[in-house]
């Protein structure tokens, strides 16, 4: 594990060796890009970035520590805007153009977690709890690759036992994976027209109202 601490011991020796503080700076500088090279090719994120950062404390003009930041906030940014924190990336890819201000990648990530940040707010208006009705239907997509592995799993069974009976029960579990696909492409359509138009404003037993929307907001 790269140490981003400096030890007392090295640094006074430092001190020690240099005639000015210019050398000192610079090695202090070098050392901590070192550290952040090799933090982030590891892809110990948080690392490079503390790296960078101490070198840019040091010597806020240095091209190689600017990249070096720049480059592990942008995969910082984009880690929390694939796990839906739009907010934490939108602050994390504002410190990195704090110091690459003309990087287009950070402006093409920013112009995407910017739109899905609109887009959020739209579904939760016209569907405040998608989340719960999309969790169901992942679930249910997970239960079909359950299916299938017991379907090819009976295919496998028979290559060795050449039991018929393997074979019908390989033809009904795909009989039963093909409803049950049919069943969540049906609750998928349903669902990405109450995110779109919105969702009633009373549901009973699980089936929608013809009462009028909670919201009509277009989604992009």
């Amino acid at each position: 594990m790269v140490r981003i601490r400096l030890a007392p011991a090295v640094f006074a020796a430092a001190l020690l060796l240099c005639d000015c503080a210019g050398p000192v700076e610079s090695w202090i500088v070098n050392t901590r890009i070192r550290q952040g090279d090799v933090a982030f090719e590891r892809g110990s994120l948080g690392e490079a970035e503390l790296a960078y950062r101490l070198a840019l404390k040091v010597d806020p003009t240095n091209a190689r520590a600017r990249a070096g930041y720049s480059e592990a906030e942008t995969e910082i940014a984009a880690q929390q805007y694939h796990a839906g924190k739009l907010d934490d990336a939108l602050v994390t890819i504002t410190g990195a153009q704090k110091y690459d201000p003309q990087s287009l990648r950070l402006q093409g990530l920013r112009s995407e977690v910017e739109s899905a940040k609109i887009k959020r707010e739209i579904v939760v208006s016209n569907y405040p709890t998608f989340r719960e009705t999309a969790a169901g239907i992942q679930r249910s997509y997970l239960q079909l690759k359950t299916m299938n592995a017991q379907i090819i799993a009976g295919l496998k069974k028979f290559g060795y036992t050449f039991n018929i009976n393997e074979l019908n029960k390989a033809i009904q579990n795909s009989y039963e994976l093909n409803l049950d696909v049919a069943k969540n492409t049906n609750r998928l359509i349903t669902f990405r027209q109450l995110v779109q138009s919105g969702v009633p404003l009373t549901e009973q037993s699980g089936n929608v109202s013809s009462a009028q929307p909670a919201s009509l907001l277009p989604l992009p």
